[in-house]
């Protein structure tokens, strides 16, 4: 895992880019790796963001 591609996942990540999983194998490591990169405010904003986005695709179907 190079800190370019690590950096790069996760800005990524925290644009909304990519999920915690697609950010984890851009950088070539764990989704554990990549979430204790992440402070806890950012992952707790982001997993509501994600649960908000769910609750509208089922009710848009």
């Amino acid at each position: 895992m190079s800190t370019h591609s690590f950096r790069t996942a996760l800005t990524l990540y925290r644009s909304g880019t990519l999920s915690l999983a697609q950010a984890a194998r851009h950088a070539g490591c764990s989704e554990a790796a990549m979430a204790s990169a992440l402070d806890g405010r950012a992952r707790s904003r982001r997993a509501r963001i994600d649960t908000d986005a769910d609750r509208r695709l089922l009710v848009d179907v």
